[in-house]
């Protein structure tokens, strides 16, 4: 085979890969798919779409009023949910660290300070305590409430389970953690100053009544 015949098939090959790419490149124009101008649905703690030109917007989840869901947790399916917890740590007293640190008596601990665990350099950098709501926010999902810890567990979505959890967590100590006072309602209108209320204008005569006569 000379070297014509060999030039024909390259050309050949060349002229069938350029095909292709235009294919593509024109299905692609013809079938793109505009975005949506709202998501299907919200997913809680994920950056929702912001208006043109404005800033990402979070969607924020409420923390739970401590005194009012802690004595009425599922103490015992929160202890159920911790099973998962002990494929990494450990929750007897005096427990050894496992490849997480121990969790006897975790629930108001200042964080990174169990001794004898190599924390991360992202949780030691976290500071602060275990707080409710720190532990709330954290099982939410651990790498994105702290980028860089070591600790891989995907999370709890729910909040119900996480609250569970955490009224299991403050028992498992020497003596159960303290619960905050439930947060006072909404307090009333107050009066003006001076503690009287407001006076109210007079009533106005009926304007449907006849006038009396003119005297002469």
């Amino acid at each position: 085979m000379d070297s014509f015949e060999w030039n024909k098939i390259a050309g050949a090959v060349l002229g069938t890969l350029l095909f292709v790419v235009a294919v593509r490149i024109a299905s692609g124009m013809i079938f793109e798919a505009e975005p949506p101008e709202k998501p299907g649905y919200v997913v809680e703690g994920v950056e929702a779409p912001a208006a043109a030109g404005g800033a990402p917007a979070v969607v924020e989840e409420a923390l739970p009023d401590w005194g009012t869901v802690l004595p009425k947790a599922d103490v015992a399916a929160g202890k159920s949910i911790a099973s998962r917890c002990e494929q990494c740590h450990d929750l007897s007293k005096g427990g050894p660290n496992k490849i997480g640190p121990a969790l006897w008596g975790v629930v108001g601990r200042p964080r990174a300070s169990h001794p004898g665990f190599d924390y991360s350099g992202a949780m030691k950098a976290k500071g602060g305590a275990w707080s409710y709501d720190e532990l709330f926010k954290f099982l939410k999902s651990p790498g994105a409430y702290i980028p860089g810890t070591k600790m891989s567990f995907a999370g709890l979505r729910s909040a119900d389970e996480r609250v569970n959890l955490i009224a299991f967590l403050r028992t498992d100590m020497d003596s159960p953690a303290a619960i905050p006072p439930p947060h006072p309602a909404a307090a009333p209108a107050q009066a003006p100053t001076g503690g009287k209320a407001p006076a109210t204008a007079p009533a106005t005569a009926p304007t449907d009544q006849p006038a009396p006569p003119k005297k002469t």
